[in-house]
């Protein structure tokens, strides 16, 4: 790195020496746990004047039970907590006069009432909305059973998967997805292959986060879903199995173990997790070019055998220091059969001239190795400071068989054949390493950080003609594709409460550098490509609390989507006789800005409007070449504008029923700026509800569903209406230890899509689906200590680069 790159970065570490601590004013603070010692998400407390009962502030808790009470002026307080299913609690009086409160461990009762001599528990509601994101808590949702993490992302309130397996928050495309507070290493293929092998049991929420502070990656347009695995909390040694059959078209076997060992000084915890079985799916293409029809019907059947690996331990090194390391890995074996008929139809015709019978097999080795070195120091005088380092391996060796049989349009004479062999490995390596500090400042919290990051990609392309049984390396259609990227990053954020108001804001800067080389006997003028660039991403946010059950926030953040390695590829390689793939590598990122208002009635019901603006959106398209071929090409083609308001409303009717509702309704306006895009816009409503129904002899049953109005996916396809229905049933055994689960997808076979796309002079009538009905069986035993002490929580710094491969 040249010093005068480095100039900002050499700042922020020198803002880090320079700045003094000025204490903040009195705080009180506390943990909430139940009767078994977990701690108590999302309970409400509420700080009281005891002289003249006045309603002072009020806090919700964390996910460990805390919560932080801050800038209490001297006097005499209680403290009422209170949370669904719990009888509320009102501690004894307390003064503070210049010193700061611990009100230690408070212990909730359970609120039982016998109905039918049952015992009705109250459990973490199905949707938590807070004031930073909305927390989907997957083990409370029984039609989760027997799903992947990946089928599981499609029943999250607010997100859309579409048919080229992107997901929509919002309206938006271009999500980043985290695994653990972490960016996964995987996008694309990968990511939907190595979260098909994550199963829902081993799930313990997923948060979605629509507005990131500067803190975060600047990487999604349309925020983050970060993906919580379940991790054990307690101390001594326990853990979790569970086996699970799920069956479609076909049946697919899950299972997994973890465990977690914790005493005073140490924490060893990892799990094992596996995915077996095959799947279907099927897409048909209408495609009208040149005067020609060519209708094309594939089906694929995929064989997979994934399997994954975490393990982890954390040495508490004393009161204020943690050091940890944790090794993850990720092996999947996929094997596809992809078989596909083309009619040939020329204009005006009702039989077809020629029909192409093609087929692509495939087997694919994937590997994903990466460790994580931390350590954490935290006092008890606001300072905090956290350093990663980071080091990855992504290895993909694919080996694809493509025969391509043109028959006459009856098929009854063979008139040619094409045999092509492809051998295409992808080896990516990547470190990181960066470092977070936190502080007391001004009576607020002041946070600073740096990032670097380096990431190394070589793409090979080996084609084959095989002829008489022979694989003859054809240089003309081969190639290396080298791409070599580093980003520099340093923000700060800074939070501080006033009464009822509270205000956070920040900046992130980030320095790309990145060199696209391809290495081909065809000299292009695209061959190489480099680039050096700085971008500015602010962030802010204002959040007012009214009284105890209004509160109002408004915030902004600018975000990036950078192409994914492989579409920069300028390299043009072969789908099927009539089927092209090229990359670009003048592929600009998108940028996007959104703002967004919204308020929360009693810490339940959230109602946002947001507004996006998302200037060079990409978008796969379709384009014509020759009379009958085509390819497909990542580009910018539009400004894209967002308008969405979402309601959300989780809440329980009584002791035995509890709903949650979710809807955003949202109008996409995508502005051309390539000749050959279509400006479209469009209204959507999309819906997500969700019945939960306690029932006599301690059995449950949930019905939910979604559904999705007329949309558009991609900027290119406007698809039709799409939902599903689902229901799902539950069991515990021995003491809860034992929980069996029967759920059942897609009853109404509804989830298929059905969309057309125009570009150029190219239209595209298609439909696809997968199968997506399906039932499910899934046990799950855990074993071992009660008691409870939260293990550690930790980012790492690989984040968002593994996320773009």
């Amino acid at each position: 790195m040249s010093g005068k790159n480095n100039k900002w970065i050499v700042c922020i570490i020198l803002i880090f020496m320079s700045i003094n601590i000025i204490k903040a004013q009195n705080t009180v603070k506390g943990i909430v746990m139940d009767q078994q010692s977990r701690p108590i998400d999302a309970a409400t407390i509420s700080l009281i004047k005891v002289s003249n009962k006045e309603f002072i502030k009020g806090v919700i808790t964390n996910t460990k039970g805390e919560f932080n009470i801050e800038n209490i002026k001297n006097g005499t307080y209680q403290g009422i907590i209170s949370s669904l299913g719990f009888d509320d609690y009102t501690s004894v009086s307390f003064t503070i006069d210049g010193k700061d409160i611990d009100l230690n461990r408070i212990t909730l009762n359970v609120k039982t009432e016998n109905l039918d001599e049952i015992t009705i528990v109250a459990e973490k509601p199905v949707v938590q909305v807070m004031a930073d994101k909305t927390v989907f808590n997957v083990q409370n949702t029984l039609s989760a059973t027997g799903t992947s993490g990946y089928e599981l992302l499609r029943k999250a309130p607010g997100v859309i998967v579409d048919n080229n397996d992107n997901l929509i928050v919002e309206g938006k495309t271009g999500v980043l997805i985290y695994i653990d507070d972490k960016p996964s290493v995987l996008r694309g293929e990968d990511l939907t292959n190595y979260l098909k092998t994550i199963q829902s049991s081993d799930i313990e929420a997923i948060e979605i986060i629509t507005q990131p502070s500067s803190k975060y990656e600047a990487e999604g347009n349309a925020g983050i879903i970060n993906i919580k695995l379940k991790r054990d909390k307690s101390l001594g040694t326990n853990g979790s199995a569970s086996a699970g059959i799920t069956y479609g078209d076909y049946a697919r076997y899950t299972s997994s173990v973890s465990f977690n060992t914790r005493n005073k000084k140490s924490n060893l915890f990892g799990t094992y997790s596996n995915r077996f079985g095959k799947s279907f799916s099927f897409i048909d293409l209408y495609r009208t070019q040149n005067n020609t029809i060519l209708d094309a019907k594939s089906e694929t059947v995929n064989e997979n055998n994934s399997n994954n690996l975490k393990l982890g331990y954390d040495y508490f090194i004393n009161s204020k220091s943690t050091l940890g390391i944790i090794f993850t890995g990720n092996f999947n074996n996929s094997i596809s059969n992809t078989d596909s008929r083309t009619l040939i139809i020329p204009s005006g015709n009702s039989t077809p001239q020629e029909v192409l019978v093609a087929g692509s097999d495939s087997d694919t080795k994937t590997s994903n190795l990466y460790t994580n070195l931390n350590y954490r120091y935290k006092d008890t005088l606001g300072y905090s400071m956290n350093v990663d380092l980071d080091y990855g391996q992504y290895n993909n060796d694919r080996a694809n068989l493509q025969p391509n049989r043109y028959y006459n349009g009856d098929e009854t004479e063979l008139q040619s054949e094409t045999v092509n062999f492809f051998n295409t490995p992808i080896d990516i390596t990547i470190f990181t390493a960066k470092v977070d500090y936190e502080q007391d400042f001004l009576k607020g919290k002041l946070g600073l950080g740096i990032k670097y990051s380096n990431i190394n990609t070589e793409n090979e392309f080996d084609f084959f003609d095989r002829i008489n049984g022979q694989d003859i390396l054809n240089l003309d259609q081969s190639n290396d594709f080298a791409y070599d990227e580093q980003i520099h990053a340093g923000y700060f954020n800074y939070n501080r409460k006033f009464k009822k108001l509270n205000i956070q804001f920040g900046l992130r800067v980030e320095q790309t550098k990145s060199d696209g080389q391809l290495f081909s006997s065809q000299n292009t003028i695209d061959d190489r490509v480099k680039r050096d660039y700085i971008d500015f991403f602010p962030s802010g946010g204002i959040t007012y609390q009214m009284n105890q059950k209004n509160s109002f926030a408004l915030t902004y953040s600018r975000r990036i989507q950078r192409p994914n390695y492989q579409n920069l590829n300028p390299f043009e390689y072969k789908i099927n006789e009539l089927s092209f793939r090229k990359g670009n590598p003048f592929l600009q990122p998108q940028y996007t800005d959104n703002i967004k208002l919204s308020h929360t009635y009693n810490y339940r019901l959230t109602t946002a409007l947001s507004y996006s603006i998302i200037g060079d959106y990409f978008a796969q398209v379709t384009e014509s070449q020759s009379e009958n071929q085509n390819f497909i090409i990542t580009r910018n083609v539009a400004d894209q504008k967002v308008i969405n308001l979402s309601i959300s409303y989780p809440t329980k009717i009584n002791n035995w029923w509890s709903v949650y509702y979710s809807l955003n309704a949202y109008r996409t306006i995508f502005e051309a700026n390539n000749q050959d895009f279509v400006s479209v816009s469009q209204n959507t409503l999309s819906l997500y509800g969700q019945n939960t129904f306690s029932l006599p002899r301690g059995y449950k049953m949930e019905i939910s569903g979604w559904f999705n109005s007329p949309s558009i996916w991609g900027g290119t396809y406007q698809i039709k209406s799409l939902g599903s229905l689902n229901l799902a049933f539950q069991k515990r055994f021995f003491s809860n230890k034992l929980n069996a689960r029967l759920a059942f997808n897609d009853i109404l076979y509804t989830s298929p899509w059905k969309g057309d796309t125009r570009f150029g002079d190219l239209s595209i009538q298609g439909n696809g689906g997968w199968d997506s009905r399906q039932v499910s069986f899934n046990l799950t035993y855990t074993f071992g200590s009660k008691e409870v002490k939260k293990s550690r929580k930790r980012k790492t710094g690989i984040e968002d680069e593994k996320n773009r491969i």
